[in-house]
């Protein structure tokens, strides 16, 4: 019996922004080329660390024909995120990428109206996949709290995927909690259960988890392929995202991405975010390139 093939590792991949706020194709392909050959199966355009909210139809169309115009196999190795507040926005974004031959989506949750209940998150989930039509596919349900305010529950993942079998195919679990991450993998072990804490993936993976859409995959991919691949704890993966998330999130990703290509061009954000201060991001270059080469571990020993 041939073994099952997991989702794996994919970048949630930064977005480049020109000095007028425009996206920046040609850097955007450079760098997907350079995680999938650097340890990713595939990359995630529009997510979190993409800036997705910040992303309009023709940036999101411009993107997606950028790389299929580089030779990307969309339909293997790209997925897009859905960030949207409207049934009618949520089935725009959706349509597009699955048009374009995107592999797949990832699916957030509205995130305007705070606390809804299960009905109505049931019905705008439910309302949004029938909008797509019969091309739906693919849909990884997206719990990221932190910046949602709005949770995915294990209950509304199980309606969801008894209500559009073979559709929903993945839950991320971007909360950061090891008990979500649990109760994920214990409810819905028929599912991609993602991890999006870094922190966590390799006790996921060894608990059933198929991998993880991250930040940190943009940075550090090798490092984390046998992570994902073979549930191995490493050390300088903790240390990273601990690194990460003492500075702003998204600028700090994109200011190391910028280093790691010796290029500053990755830096600028798109209002209302700003880009991290030169003084900064050259402390924080340093502290990653310590941690990469094993200088803080062995200081700590």
């Amino acid at each position: 019996m041939n073994k099952r093939e997991i989702f794996g590792l994919s970048a949630a991949l930064v977005t480049p922004f020109g000095d007028n706020g425009a996206v920046d194709l040609l850097r955007l392909v450079s760098h997907a080329k350079h995680v999938l050959a650097n340890g990713c199966d595939s990359v995630t355009l529009f997510g979190t660390t993409g800036e997705g909210f910040s992303l309009d139809m023709r940036d999101r169309a411009a993107m997606l024909g950028a790389m299929a115009g580089a030779g990307f196999d969309l339909p293997a190795r790209v997925y897009a995120g859905v960030s949207a507040t409207t049934v009618a926005d949520a089935v725009d974004q959706s349509r597009l990428a699955l048009d374009m031959g995107a592999r797949g989506l990832l699916f957030a949750p509205p995130y305007y109206f705070k606390n809804p209940d299960e009905e109505g998150l049931y019905a705008w989930f439910s309302r949004a996949i029938e909008g797509i039509g019969a091309q739906a596919r693919g849909i990884i349900l997206y719990h990221i709290p932190g910046q949602t305010a709005v949770g995915v529950s294990v209950d509304l993942v199980g309606r969801l995927k008894r209500a559009f079998p073979g559709v929903i195919t993945g839950v991320k679990d971007s909360s950061g909690d090891w008990p979500t991450a649990e109760a994920f993998l214990k409810a819905h072990g028929d599912l991609a259960i993602l991890i999006g804490d870094e922190r966590l993936l390799a006790r996921g993976v060894r608990l059933g988890a198929e991998g993880s859409i991250c930040g940190l995959a943009n940075l550090a991919p090798g490092l984390l392929r046998p992570v994902v691949h073979e549930g191995k704890d490493d050390e300088r993966v903790t240390r990273l995202v601990e690194l990460i998330v003492s500075y702003p999130v998204l600028p700090a990703v994109k200011a190391l991405v910028g280093h790691l290509h010796g290029d500053s061009g990755f830096g600028p954000m798109r209002p209302p975010l700003t880009e991290l201060e030169p003084a900064r991001a050259i402390a924080l270059a340093a502290a990653f390139d310590a941690i990469l080469s094993g200088e803080q571990i062995r200081k700590s020993a």
